[in-house]
């Protein structure tokens, strides 16, 4: 009996070798089958379509975008509009920023609720994933540019600072990253304006016409794209702004169909009409109301005196009366800008590199308003001017019940002191015309030397 057991083992032992081979041959064919089906498997989905996730993750993902207030009021004045995340500048140097997706936000996209248009607390932000967005959401295309300014959008001073960053940082991307919207904000509250000066630039700028988002609709809205400046140029040095400087004078140029190399040339008036390269051009910008000169036409027969130096003319025009092209064509063919402190003034972007500027303020302004009023000055630094000095109303009626002489002169008119104007003209004008022509003999040598 054993031996019939022991027989009967074999059999089932050898019966399992045979039928081993193919139960092994077919788990190779199946698992061949199941990595064939997985590789192909995206081909049969649409073009664009995301790899299904499963609907409880994307539930815990969605629920993990948390919106905090997007004026931070615990934090510094740096750091409190989306304080979360650290701005960066790339490279060193430029004004720090933050992009949405990044590293930094973990890939996940920058989503607003701001429906305040007075309280920043009230708005909010949070970071979510383009497959999980919050319920209710909508993804808005394309690169938005948000900007925070403690300023505002419409003056075009204030608005300029706001703007250079996005320009150099839109230079630096070989001018590919146009912006479809603006998002644009006031300590945390939601600005829907911006000053057609300043629109027409980043337009020039940019190549894309501003649309500005108001956040009207319900829901949140998350920017597929999206960059952020927080603080205008702060972190920028004086070589970048520069170049940012130089890259919207030539933008600004080539939209109002400026010749550049016309700008640097005009014809004269007087002895020394003939050579082009040397004649001085001077431009009194004049403002209205607050601020203007009580009598311009005096003012502009004592700068007509540049007649003297040789080759100079004199163009005479108020901001207000200007579209921007105007404005452009205008400074572009400008060596000397004669103006009141004011935001017309910021027209000396379109100036040549290294021209002058004289700049007048009202009486008080010198004791009391401190270093905003100096803001022009660093402007002609950052964007290769020649700040001139100034000149501060010396004397003025009393002010009637009120002992703040600032607060009672700051949007007065100036007057004029024909003797200091003058002679601060003559001083003014003769050095510009010697750099003029000391840099037209010094291209004219170059050019020489390269035939």
């Amino acid at each position: 009996m054993a031996k019939i057991a022991t027989n009967t083992n074999h059999v089932i032992v050898k019966t399992s070798l045979c039928l081993l081979p193919p139960l092994l041959l077919a788990v190779v064919f199946y698992l061949h089958f199941q990595t064939q089906l997985s590789m192909f498997s995206p081909v049969c989905r649409c073009a664009g379509q995301p790899a299904a996730v499963p609907g409880a993750v994307v539930d815990r993902l969605r629920a993990s975008a948390t919106f905090l207030p997007l004026k931070d009021t615990r934090q510094g004045a740096e750091t409190w509009f989306i304080s979360t995340l650290n701005a960066t500048a790339e490279p060193e140097a430029e004004a720090r920023n933050l992009v949405f997706p990044s590293p930094a936000s973990a890939g996940r996209l920058l989503c607003l609720a701001a429906p305040s248009r007075r309280d920043g607390a009230k708005n909010a932000y949070a970071f979510a994933w383009r497959d999980a967005l919050p319920r209710g959401a909508v993804l808005l295309p394309g690169l938005a540019f948000v900007s925070e300014t403690a300023y505002d959008h419409t003056n075009i001073w204030h608005g300029l600072t706001a703007l250079v960053p996005f320009a150099s940082w839109h230079a630096r991307s070989g001018c590919r990253a146009r912006p479809v919207r603006w998002a644009l904000f006031h300590q945390g509250e939601v600005r829907t304006e911006m000053s057609g000066w300043l629109a027409t630039l980043e337009e020039a700028a940019t190549g894309a016409a501003v649309a500005i988002e108001t956040f009207d609709a319900p829901g949140e809205a998350c920017f597929e794209e999206a960059v952020v400046f927080r603080a205008n140029v702060a972190g920028m040095n004086k070589e970048r702004m520069l170049r940012a400087a130089d890259f919207m004078r030539c933008k600004a140029r080539a939209y109002c169909g400026v010749d550049a190399s016309s700008s640097s040339k005009a014809g004269g008036s007087g002895e020394g009409e003939g050579d082009a390269s040397a004649a001085l051009r001077v431009t009194l910008l004049f403002r209205a109301g607050a601020r203007a000169f009580k009598d311009e036409a005096a003012v502009t027969r004592v700068f007509e005196e540049c007649r003297r130096v040789g080759g100079c003319a004199v163009a005479a025009a108020h901001a207000n009366n200007l579209t921007f092209c105007e404005q452009v064509r205008l400074l572009s063919s400008t060596d000397v800008l004669i103006s009141a402190h004011g935001a017309q003034m910021t027209n000396m972007l379109f100036m040549d590199r290294n021209s002058s500027v004289m700049e007048f303020y009202p009486l008080g302004w010198k004791q009391r308003a401190g270093g905003g009023q100096y803001v022009y000055r660093w402007m002609a630094d950052w964007t290769g001017m020649r700040h001139e000095g100034s000149w501060w109303e010396p004397v003025g009626e009393p002010c009637p019940d009120n002992p703040d002489i600032l607060d009672c002169w700051k949007e007065r008119q100036i007057g004029h002191n024909e003797t200091y104007f003058a002679e601060w003209a003559a001083r003014v004008f003769a050095a510009a015309k010697e750099r003029k022509a000391r840099s037209a003999a010094a291209e004219a040598s170059s050019g020489d030397q390269r035939r």
